[in-house]
């Protein structure tokens, strides 16, 4: 609940700063001089990307969380053994273990998004980050294809 809470305020404060900025791009926009407008285009962009990411952004952290959702109902959520020190760092001979059976599974059931969610969750563990969130899109990818049917 914590984590929703921040994520909300973050959401929240890029949300009015993506407004201002959009608000002065537009009054870039309407001014008369030629470098002005083009501060503005600028602007403009750069808000578009910044809503761009954001929209890309929660619609990983739903998929993810919907995907979540679904395992916990089937009983099939991966589970945490992994060793932490005081500080929270994995111990890496455990994450490791625990990421060879993920990887082993997922490499036996490559349609499956279930395995491509645990082996999300073990790249995760062991800090791998890139290939966690590039490993449970597809696995989100996976998941929307299978429903679609």
């Amino acid at each position: 609940m914590k984590a929703k809470i921040w994520t909300s305020l973050v959401i929240l404060m890029l949300t009015i700063f993506l407004g201002a900025a959009g608000y002065n791009a537009w009054r870039l926009l309407t001014a008369e001089e030629t470098a002005a407008k083009l501060i503005g285009v600028g602007a403009v962009l750069v808000v578009a990307l910044g809503v761009w990411v954001l929209l890309r952004e929660l619609l990983f952290g739903l998929g993810s969380e919907r995907l979540g959702r679904i395992l916990a109902e089937e009983g099939g959520l991966p589970e945490d053994t992994v060793d932490r020190s005081p500080g929270g760092r994995p111990n890496r001979e455990q994450a490791d273990e625990q990421f060879r059976r993920y990887a082993t599974a997922a490499e036996a059931t490559p349609e499956d998004w279930r395995s491509w969610f645990r082996l999300s969750v073990a790249y995760d563990v062991a800090a791998d980050r890139a290939r966690a969130r590039r490993t449970m899109r597809k696995a989100i990818q996976m998941q929307r294809a299978e429903a679609r049917g």
